[in-house]
């Protein structure tokens, strides 16, 4: 039976565990997920009430609401002076003015992009300018960087805070504490941070991430979600072994996958018995598509994405080579057509019945029969 984000959200609050981790695909509602967590854990009005004092603040959280702090002035007269500005908070300020953690948050941020590229804050902090040096050292003021690096560098700060909270908590006594301002903290919230890097970059975070959770000796929980299988297993992994350092066990963690069902409601399942196994997943919801014939556009692209895996690990060149001879070229034709961004996502989602034909038998006759792949739904 299914539930609402709220009372999946209780469930996290009374959950006795250090370490909550779970996937859902995009779209499922992990950022509404958080919202609903942060409401029931630190109403809005008890916020209001503790804004005269440096205590009281008991969740916070990293999400899509925490990038939309940071936004640009793109200099449009000009077009020179491109800077990245950032809407002041309590933690903006108490990281970047009172800790002064921008060298670190330089550091962490070139490390998992370029070393070349630098980010470098006003005097107020409350604007970042980024230049870059080219391939004769020469560098270039005032560029304007990418998505996938601007979400790292916002990651970043808010690693650095995540970092100083968990130093700052691990002193047990409070009076010998650099600061009282996290007193009451009880949870952090992490929702798909930077899922733009490269697989090694990203192995790398989630490896530091997991790291410096376990070192953790306070009260604080960590509730971690995420649609990126890569982060998720890897994550898995390192929270599912003991680490002794720290007096962390396995049992100190709980690892889920969130499912929307048709009625809209949610259902959390365990997966603390072994890593995710995305193409499975991706199989999995072909199948629930065929059986409730609601198959949409993107479907397609759950389609290419394990023809794609199971090419790769089979030693084939190209994945259209795991489709039927006899008509390989026309089924290449109709996945490319109905996988390509601007057709699965953007514009209607129907799907011809001919091309709901096509993916159920390519689905039942290659991946199932021919390719031996198991689901967890049979087909009827």
């Amino acid at each position: 039976m299914g539930k609402t984000l709220t009372e999946i959200a209780q469930e996290l609050k009374n959950s006795p565990k250090k370490v909550q981790l779970i996937y859902a695909f995009n779209g499922v509602g992990k950022t509404r997920l958080s919202r609903a967590f942060k409401e029931l854990v630190s109403p809005k009005h008890e916020e209001e009430e503790a804004q005269d004092g440096d205590t009281g603040v008991k969740v916070l959280y990293y999400n899509a609401f925490t990038e939309d702090l940071f936004y640009w002035d793109n200099d449009l007269d000009g077009d020179t002076n491109r800077k990245l500005l950032i809407r002041p908070n309590a933690f903006t300020e108490w990281v970047l003015k009172v800790e002064g953690q921008t060298n670190n948050i330089i550091t962490d941020f070139q490390h998992y992009t370029n070393d070349k590229l630098t980010p470098c804050f006003n005097e107020g902090y409350n604007e970042v300018s980024f230049s870059i040096k080219g391939g004769n050292e020469e560098r270039i003021d005032n560029i304007k960087i990418s998505r996938g690096e601007e979400s790292c560098f916002i990651w970043c700060v808010f690693y650095s805070l995540l970092k100083e909270v968990v130093e700052v908590l691990n002193v047990p006594e409070p009076e010998n504490r650099s600061t009282n301002k996290f007193d009451d903290l009880e949870y952090f919230f992490i929702d798909d941070p930077v899922s733009s890097l490269d697989d090694n970059h990203l192995i790398e975070l989630a490896v530091d991430v997991a790291e410096l959770i376990k070192s953790s000796q306070s009260k604080l929980k960590f509730i971690i979600t995420t649609h990126n299988p890569l982060f998720y297993n890897v994550l898995f992994n390192a929270f599912n072994n003991a680490d002794s350092r720290y007096s962390y066990s396995p049992r100190h963690s709980v690892k889920k996958r969130l499912e929307k069902l048709d009625d809209g409601t949610f259902l959390p399942i365990d997966t603390n018995d072994s890593p995710f196994s995305y193409h499975l997943a991706l199989l999995t919801e072909l199948n629930k598509a065929i059986i409730s014939d609601d198959i949409q556009k993107y479907h397609y692209n759950f389609l290419r994405n394990i023809l794609e895996k199971t090419a790769t690990f089979l030693g084939y060149k190209n994945w259209g080579e795991l489709l039927p001879a006899e008509s390989r070229e026309a089924y290449c034709r109709r996945i490319n057509l109905y996988s390509h961004s601007k057709h699965s996502g953007e514009e209607s989602s129907i799907v011809k019945e001919e091309d709901k034909r096509v993916l159920t038998y390519l689905v039942k006759e290659v991946l199932i029969s021919q390719y031996q792949f198991h689901s967890i739904v049979d087909h009827k």
